[in-house]
This record gives structure tokens, C-alpha cells and sequence, in this order.
């Protein structure tokens, strides 16, 4: 599961870029209870989604002509210049090479293979979320990719993942999964499915899940406050119940209400 213990290769910052802070803000303080946040005229416009009194996500406006509403998700790095460096070895591409952050950290932004945003994040000052795994938070991530297996070679190349894989409970296959190089089961933080299986179909991308406590209420919220429900909450037996939605400017996110699990 997702902790902020914080380690190479484990995703520890995410971010919305959307047309509307403003509207997103709305959306999102009554599906999860965030509050946004600027960061101030010096960050750009950027900001960040509040959850009590520590950060669950950043956002920004991002116009509609420059890309798309979508959710961003980086990944630790202890070097994003020798990040970059892997990503173009094997196949990916940089979109914004490292680059320093105030104080705060060094990023940059990427495509693997298969043309699917993320980046990563170098601490220095600044860890990356402060909450992970509550509900409201991000708890989960799904890589929606042509080929599961090359899609996660690639991350492994590049992060040194070390991946397994849990059979679907109707016998149908099984679902790849992904942790951090020299972490046990307990630390799985993504699974691969093949983007054929995608309700939204609209391509290749990371998906993150947002724990709650009562899907089919969130689920009905967000559509009733302007997003769209593309899988409407079902059980998945020994993990919990999840809905996959839209925000209303199409950013695609998933909530989770997890199994009560034994003591």
C-alpha cells in the first residue's frame, strides 16, 4: 500500500492540470474535502488541493488548447537527470528536462513508449504528499497501456520496480503489480491493465484511485455535480468496491472504498 515512507521508484507527488482551478476546487472540496491553495504570483499559478491540514495534491490551470484536463503522477528519483537519461535509453521521451523547484525539489516530465505522461520528483526540501491512503487521498494508481508486460519493463528499467502478479478472482487472467526495488508485498502501489479494457477509451495514460469510505455516495455526487461515471461502483472481492469517473473538465481519477480487513 501507498505510505509517505517515501522511496526510489514509489510515486510521492500528483498533480491536476485543468482548464478551471477554480471549478476544480469546487468539485473536488465536495467529493474529498480539499481546499485549494496558491502557491503564491512566483509559482506560476500553481497551488495546492488541501486535506485538513496537510497536502493531498497540486493543480494548476492548464488551458485547453495546451493539453487536455488530466491527472499527472511523479515518481521519487534521486537523480532526475539520470532519470531523464534512463527514460531516453529505453524508448521514452523527455518533455521537460530537470529542472529546479525553488528549494523545494528537482522535476521533470516524461512519456514512456506508449505516449503516457509522468514525471518525477527529487526531494530536497519538500518530500512530496503529506497524506497518502486516507480517504480523500490518493491510495492507488493503474497503468492503462497496449502491452502490461512491456509497460511495466519500462518503469522497471527505469526505476527499478519489482513486479508480481494476483489472479482475478473469475479465473479470466491476472493482474499485474508493481512496487518499489527492495520492498515486500505490502508496499504494492500499481497495477497494469490492458487499455483495451479502459470504459472511458480514450488511450494509454496512469489512472490514480482516491480512497473513500462510501463509493456509491462519492460515485453520485460527482456525477450529480457535474463529472461523468464510467464504471458505476462494483465489488471486487477482498480489495473493496471502486467507480471510475471524470472530474467535469474530463480528468479521469477512480474512487476505492476498501474491504474492512481483519485484525
Amino acid at each position: 500500500m501507498l505510505t509517505t515512507r517515501y522511496v526510489t521508484g514509489s510515486p510521492n507527488w500528483l498533480d491536476l492540470g485543468t482548464p478551471d482551478v477554480a471549478a476544480a476546487d469546487r468539485f473536488y472540496r465536495g467529493l474529498f474535502g480539499w481546499i485549494f491553495e496558491s502557491a503564491g504570483p512566483q509559482a506560476g499559478g500553481y497551488g495546492m488541493f488541501r486535506l485538513d491540514d496537510t497536502t493531498a495534491a497540486g493543480g494548476m490551470t492548464v488551458p485547453p488548447e495546451q493539453a487536455p484536463a488530466s491527472w499527472h503522477v511523479y515518481f521519487q528519483s534521486p537523480d532526475a537527470d539520470a532519470t531523464a537519461e534512463a527514460v531516453r535509453l529505453h524508448g521514452g521521451t523527455v518533455l521537460f528536462e530537470p529542472m529546479d523547484v525553488f528549494d523545494f525539489g528537482r522535476m521533470a516530465a516524461f512519456t514512456d513508449p506508449s505516449g503516457i505522461g509522468f514525471g518525477v520528483w527529487q526531494p530536497r526540501d519538500y518530500k512530496g504528499l503529506g497524506v497518502v491512503g486516507v480517504p480523500g487521498s490518493l491510495c492507488w494508481l493503474e497503468l492503462y497501456t497496449p502491452d502490461t508486460d512491456a509497460g511495466l519493463a519500462f518503469y522497471t528499467q527505469v526505476f527499478g520496480w519489482e513486479t508480481s502478479s494476483m489472479p482475478y478472482p473469475d479465473g479470466s487472467g491476472s493482474y499485474p503489480l508493481a512496487h518499489p526495488s527492495g520492498t515486500g508485498g505490502e508496499a504494492m502501489f500499481a497495477g497494469a491493465v490492458p487499455v483495451s479494457a479502459d470504459p472511458t477509451g480514450s488511450g494509454p495514460h496512469w489512472l490514480p484511485y482516491f480512497a473513500v469510505l462510501d463509493c456509491d455516495a462519492t460515485a453520485a455526487l460527482a456525477r450529480e455535480t457535474g463529472g461523468t461515471v464510467h464504471l458505476p461502483p462494483v465489488d471486487l472481492p477482498g480489495v473493496g468496491r471502486f467507480a471510475r469517473l471524470t472530474d467535469p473538465a474530463g480528468a479521469k481519477f477512480a474512487v476505492i472504498q476498501g474491504e474492512p480487513q481483519p485484525e
